[in-house]
C-alpha cells in the first residue's frame, strides 16, 4: 500500500511480509512506541506511590511484592511471548499482551487489599513482558535495516524517559488524584496503542518456527517465586524454623534440580546451562544479579525514605530521585559511547561497582537531619556507579561467545540482572519488615498509641502527619533506623559485585560488539529480549550504519568498486536499480525531491554510460519516458552492492559468515538494503 508521494521502506520486508509506506511506518512505530512506553513506565511510576500505597492498604511488611511480583512475572513470560510471537503471529500476541496489562492494570487500581494488589500487578507484569519484547521484535519486521538503528535510539530514549518521568508522575497522581490513578492512567494509552495497531499493523509478519520450552520456563518461574517468597516471608510473616518457610526451601531447591534436568534436554531451553561454562558469562550474570538487586532495592525504599522521614510530598520524593536517574543515564550513556571509541570496557564495570557500594554506604548514613544536598549527592553517586555497570555486561558477554549462542547469551546476560531486581526488591522488604518490628518497639516504647492505629501495618504520609508529636517522632524514627539497616546490608552484597569484576576477563572486542543496544544503553532493566544470533549481529549491523555519515558512505563505495562517479551519482545508481522503468517525474516523486533537484544527477549517469540518454541520442537524461540502466551501469550497480557487502563483512569476520549460511544471506541482504531513500548531500 504505497503511494506516488510515499516510498515504500526498501527492505522492510522479509518471507512475505508487505512493505509498508513511510506515513504508516511512522504509525506503527508510534503504536510500539506507545506499548513500550506503558510496560516501561510501570516500572517505576509505582514507587513514589509506595508509602501511601503501604498506608491505605495497611500492609506495610509486604509492600515490596508490589515491585517484585511485576518484575518477577514480566521476566519469566518474555521467553515465551518472545517464541509464541515467533511462531503463531506477532501482531496477535502484541494485542493480547495489549489487553493481559490493561486488565491487570484496571484490576490493581481497584484492589481492597495488598494480596488483590500483589496478584494484579503479576497480571500486569506478564501482559508487560509481551509488549517489550513484541514492539521490539516486530520493529524488525516493518523497518528496514538501515533506518532501524534510529527507531532503536527511540526505545532506548522511552526508557530514559521513563526513568526520570515515571517518579514525578507517579507522585503528582498521588498528590492530586489517588494512588489508583498510577494504573488507571494506562486504560486510556493502552486503548490508543491497541487501536492504533489493530488499524495499522500487518497481520502477517514473518514467523518462525520454534521448540518451545515450556517446561522450563514454569520450572524456573516456580523456583524463583519460591525463593523469593522464602526471603520475604521468612521472619515476618512466618518464623525462620517454621514448617512454611522450610517447605518454600525445598521447593526452590527441587524445583532447581528439575530445570537443570529439563534444560539438559530441551532442544531450545530457555537458559542453556553450557552457557556457565564461559567464564565471562558467569561472571557477568553474577554481576548482572547484584546491580539489579541493588538498584530496585534502592529505588523501592528511597521514596519511602523521603516521604516517611523527610516528610516530602510524592511530587517532591519523584523529584528528590532525578539525581539517581540523572546519575543513572549519564554514565550508562557516556560508557556505551567510551566503550565504541576505545574498544576496552573492563575499567567500567570495576569502576562501577566501586562506586556503586560508596552509593550504598552513603545512603545507609541518611537519617531525620539528614540535609536535601547529601541525600541528593548520595543518590547521585549510586546512580553513578549502576550506570557504569549495566550496558557493559552485556557487551562483554556478546563478545566472548560462540556465534550460535550469541542470541541466548544476550538474553540470559539482561535475564539476570531482571530477576536481581525481583531477589533485590524481596530482599530488601524482608529486612526493612524485620529490623521495623524491633525498632518500632524501642522507639515506641512507653509512647501511648491512638485508638486504631496499628504501627507495624504502617500509615500512608498523610495519616502520619495527624498523630500526635511523640508517636510521630517515634515511628520516623524507626523507620529511618530501618531504612539505615537495609542500606548497610547492601554495601557488602555491592562489594561482592565489585570482587567479581576483578576476576572479569577482558577480551579485545568485536566490531559488532562496539555497537550496544540503546535499549540496554538507557534502560534501567530491560526484559531478556531473546533474539537469534543473526538477528543479534543485525541489529548491531543497522547501529553501526545507522552511525555512518550519509555521503561518506558512497564515496567509500565508489572508490572500492572503482567508480569515477561522486556521492549523489553513486547513489542514484543504486535508486534506479531499486525503482526501474519509472521516468523523471515519478522517480522524482518516489525519490521525494523535485524533478528539478534530481535531473542534474541524472545528466552526470548519462554523461557516464550508465543510463539510457533520450531518443535523439543527446547524452542529457530523457525529461520522458522510462529511464534504464545500460549494461555498464547495471554491471556497475552489482559492483557498488558487491563492495557493500565486502564492507560489512569485514564489520563481522570474527563471526565467520562464510561459514554460517543465516549470516552469509543477512550480509547479502544488506547490502542490498544500503541507505536510506534520502539523496546525500553531496
Amino acid at each position: 500500500m504505497t503511494n506516488g508521494t510515499e516510498p515504500p521502506a526498501s527492505g522492510s520486508t522479509e518471507a512475505g511480509v508487505p512493505a509498508l509506506s513511510h506515513r504508516r511506518i511512522l504509525v506503527v512505530i508510534g503504536g510500539l512506541l506507545l506499548g513500550m512506553l506503558l510496560a516501561a513506565l510501570d516500572q517505576t511510576i509505582v514507587a513514589t506511590a509506595l508509602p501511601t500505597i503501604a498506608g491505605d492498604l495497611h500492609d506495610l511488611p509486604h509492600l515490596s511484592w508490589v515491585v517484585t511480583a511485576y518484575i518477577l512475572a514480566s521476566t519469566a513470560s518474555t521467553p515465551l511471548w518472545g517464541k509464541l510471537g515467533d511462531q503463531y503471529g506477532r501482531k496477535t500476541f502484541f494485542q493480547a499482551a495489549i489487553v493481559i496489562f490493561l486488565v491487570g492494570s484496571a484490576l490493581s487500581g481497584l484492589s481492597r487489599t495488598m494480596f488483590e494488589l500483589i496478584a494484579f500487578r503479576a497480571l500486569q507484569g506478564v501482559g508487560g513482558g509481551g509488549l517489550m519484547i513484541g514492539a521490539q521484535a516486530i520493529v524488525g519486521d516493518v523497518v528496514s535495516p538501515r533506518q532501524r538503528g534510529r527507531y532503536q535510539g527511540l526505545f532506548g530514549a522511552v526508557f530514559g524517559v521513563t526513568s526520570v518521568l515515571g517518579p514525578l508522575i507517579g507522585g503528582f497522581f498521588v498528590t492530586n488524584l489517588s494512588w489508583r490513578w498510577v494504573f488507571y492512567i494506562n486504560l486510556p494509552l493502552g486503548a490508543v496503542a491497541l487501536v492504533v495497531t489493530a488499524a495499522v499493523l500487518p497481520g502477517n509478519l514473518a514467523r518462525v518456527r520454534h521448540v518451545i520450552d515450556y517446561l522450563g520456563t514454569a520450572l524456573l518461574a516456580g523456583a524463583a517465586t519460591s525463593l523469593v517468597l522464602l526471603t520475604t516471608l521468612g521472619g515476618t510473616t512466618y518464623p525462620w524454623d517454621s514448617a512454611p518457610i522450610f517447605l518454600l526451601g525445598a521447593c526452590g531447591v527441587v524445583l532447581l534440580v528439575a530445570f537443570v534436568a529439563v534444560e539438559r534436554r530441551a532442544a531450545e531451553p530457555v537458559l542453556p546451562l553450557r552457557l556457565f561454562s564461559n567464564r565471562i558469562f558467569s561472571t557477568t550474570s553474577g554481576i548482572g544479579f547484584i546491580v539489579g538487586f541493588a538498584m530496585f532495592g534502592a529505588i523501592t525504599y528511597l521514596p519511602q525514605y523521603m516521604q516517611v522521614v523527610r516528610g516530602a510530598s510524592p511530587t517532591e520524593s519523584g523529584l528528590q530521585l532525578l539525581p539517581l536517574m540523572a546519575g543513572l543515564l549519564l554514565t550508562s550513556t557516556l560508557s556505551g559511547l567510551l566503550i565504541t571509541k576505545w574498544g576496552r570496557y573492563k575499567i567500567f564495570p570495576v569502576v562501577g561497582t566501586a562506586v556503586m557500594t560508596l552509593g550504598m554506604y552513603l545512603l545507609s548514613l541518611m537519617d531525620t537531619t539528614t540535609s536535601t544536598a547529601k541525600s541528593s549527592l548520595s543518590m547521585f553517586v549510586l546512580g553513578v556507579g549502576i550506570g557504569g555497570v549495566m550496558q557493559v555486561l552485556v557487551i562483554a558477554v556478546q563478545n566472548a561467545v560462540d556465534y550460535e549462542d550469541l542470541g541466548v547469551a544476550t538474553a540470559g546476560a539482561t535475564f539476570f540482572r531482571s530477576i536481581g531486581g525481583s531477589f533485590g526488591t524481596a530482599v530488601f522488604g524482608a529486612i526493612f519488615a524485620n529490623t521495623l518490628a524491633g525498632n518500632l518497639r524501642h522507639y515506641l516504647a512507653g509512647v501511648p498509641l491512638p485508638p486504631g492505629f496499628d504501627s507495624a501495618a504502617g500509615a500512608s504520609p498523610a495519616v502520619l502527619d495527624t498523630l500526635p508529636p511523640a508517636v510521630h517522632a517515634g515511628f520516623v524514627g524507626a523507620f529511618a533506623a530501618s531504612l539505615q539497616t537495609v542500606f548497610l546490608v547492601a554495601v557488602p552484597v555491592s562489594a561482592v559485585s565489585f570482587l567479581l569484576t576483578l576476576l572479569l576477563k577482558e577480551v579485545p572486542l568485536r566490531q559488532t560488539s562496539r555497537a550496544p543496544s540503546p535499549a540496554d544503553t538507557l534502560a534501567p532493566t530491560s526484559v531478556p529480549a531473546e533474539r537469534s544470533s543473526v538477528e543479534e549481529i543485525g541489529r548491531a549491523l543497522s547501529v553501526l550504519m545507522g552511525r555512518e555519515a550519509h555521503s561518506r558512505v558512497y564515496g567509500r563505495l565508489c572508490e572500492r568498486a572503482g567508480l569515477s562517479l561522486d556521492a549523489r551519482c553513486c547513489w542514484l545508481l543504486l535508486r534506479l536499480e531499486d525503482h526501474p522503468d519509472e521516468d523523471l517525474p515519478g522517480l522524482a516523486s518516489e525519490l521525494r525531491l523535485s524533478a528539478g533537484e534530481l535531473a542534474p544527477i541524472l545528466d552526470g549517469l548519462v554523461e557516464e554510460g550508465y543510463v539510457e540518454g533520450g531518443p535523439d541520442g543527446h547524452r542529457v537524461a530523457p525529461r520522458t519516458g522510462p529511464l534504464r540502466l545500460t549494461g555498464e551501469g547495471r554491471r556497475s550497480a552489482d559492483a557498488l552492492i558487491a563492495a557493500r557487502r565486502d564492507a560489512l563483512s569485514q564489520l563481522v569476520e570474527e563471526w565467520a559468515p562464510d561459514e554460517h549460511a543465516d549470516l552469509a544471506a543477512l550480509l547479502t541482504r544488506l547490502a542490498h538494503e544500503l541507505t536510506e531513500e534520502r539523496a546525500p548531500n553531496s
